[in-house]
């Protein structure tokens, strides 16, 4: 570990903390006619294949379609196709679009970093790069309504008890994650454990894809999920569950998912990959914007894209949380943001953070050394010349580190000594 605790990491930008503020609003954005006219920087490809499941956090990639901002940079053919699971995307992915698979994808961002190294991708390393992060925030965790009466929050320590007594009766206590090892089944492990309960010896994660979710908590086959909306306001307005805590009120302003991109394709046309990832900054700015945020409704309720009525996407994308357990928070500071707050900058201490919470849940080993990994897979060299090109000089972070992160726990993570927060326990 003392080989990247300090020396190697501060040669990547450095921790110091970002403590500017960033506008939703952009500046006038030039058109396409003027940012490639004459300059040889026209895209080589005019299309690419792009991934995505139906959640929230995939509405840069669906805007950039819907508003033409993929055509206004030259990429009139990209293709934006829905996907049913998290492992359907992995394997497409690993095929490539001349094989009938996809050139990049709205992705888990860790698995961007396990494709990599070939850890969920059958033993073969895939190269791929992350151009940006879609979101932060977003996710959450609810409970099936035979819960109710618990009132469950932060806290989940009441139902150690009552896991314990179903176990002991036989039954099998099942919490479904999106995809192992990545932000969502974190989280659901963080929030189980400062219950006191062992998310390894206590409960069953088991993976289930985030459409079906809804589904097997009506049918009884689990007791909790974490997931991104719109699946939490669809089980509470069908009267299924309720909502235990969103993921923002476990960690403020986490990274969500990536745009995740094959090496390959962006290697061989940096030019289109330049542009596609410009034409994704923009579509984040249009969805932060409140003026947009009924279209964006209209657009994501379209069966090609989420395909749920407005009802289930509109709340929790102004930011008022109904828990569906008599708690209503509105303007929460916890709603899932797309640009504002450096939302789309991807840093490298947060793929510095994965790897670290990877070891302290066994995944790796604890000497293993992250930062070329981190190196190899982070572009954000090529953010930021998206970033100019479109104008945003302004909204590139001074490092590539966001500073200390602190935890609803108590825990903080410093990527300048990673250390310590790997040896920080993991149940409480």
């Amino acid at each position: 570990m003392t080989k990247f605790t300090r020396r190697n990491f501060i040669a990547t930008g450095g921790a110091a903390f970002l403590s500017t503020t960033l506008s939703h609003h952009s500046a006038a954005i030039p058109s396409n006619a003027s940012l490639y006219a004459g300059n040889g920087d026209a895209p080589e490809v005019t299309g690419a294949k792009l991934g995505f499941i139906p959640v929230t956090s995939a509405c840069p990639l669906i805007v950039a379609k819907a508003k033409g901002f993929f055509a206004k940079h030259g990429m009139p053919n990209v293709e934006v196709l829905k996907q049913p699971s998290w492992a359907v995307m992995r394997d497409k992915l690993m095929l490539g679009s001349g094989n009938e698979g996809l050139d990049g994808a709205h992705l888990l961002f860790p698995m961007v970093h396990l494709m990599a190294t070939g850890e969920i991708s059958y033993g073969r390393k895939v190269p791929m790069y992350i151009l940006a992060r879609l979101n932060l925030n977003g996710q959450g965790v609810s409970v099936t309504n035979a819960y109710q009466d618990l009132k469950l929050g932060l806290d989940s320590s009441s139902l150690k008890s009552v896991f314990a007594k179903k176990s002991l009766g036989g039954e099998n206590v099942r919490c479904a994650i999106p995809y192992r090892r990545v932000t969502g089944d974190f989280f659901m492990r963080w929030w189980l454990a400062y219950g006191g309960i062992d998310p390894d010896k206590d409960v069953s994660l088991i993976v289930v894809p985030p459409p079906q979710m809804v589904a097997n908590m009506r049918g009884g086959s689990m007791d909790a999920f974490c997931v991104v909306d719109p699946w939490h306001h669809r089980l509470i307005k069908q009267g299924i569950g309720y909502s235990t805590v969103t993921s923002g009120e476990l960690w403020n302003n986490h990274p969500e998912k990536a745009l995740g991109v094959r090496a390959e394709w962006v290697d061989k046309y940096p030019k289109a990959a330049k542009a596609l990832l410009a034409a994704v900054l923009e579509a984040q700015m249009w969805c932060d914007r409140p003026e947009n945020k009924a279209e964006l409704f209209q657009i994501l309720s379209q069966r090609q894209w989420i395909g749920v009525p407005n009802e289930f996407l509109r709340d929790r994308l102004l930011g008022k949380f109904d828990y569906g357990n008599g708690r209503v928070v509105e303007n929460s500071p916890h709603a899932i943001k797309f640009w504002r707050e450096n939302a789309s900058y991807p840093y490298k201490s947060h793929d510095l953070w994965f790897f670290i919470e990877d070891m302290r849940w066994g995944n790796r080993p604890k000497d293993f050394n992250p930062q070329p990994i981190i190196d190899a897979v982070n572009r954000e060299d090529l953010w930021r010349e998206a970033a100019k090109l479109i104008g945003q000089e302004k909204a590139i972070p001074a490092s590539t580190s966001r500073g200390v992160e602190k935890f609803f726990n108590g825990l903080e993570f410093d990527p300048q000594n990673p250390q310590a927060y790997l040896n920080a326990p993991k149940i409480q």
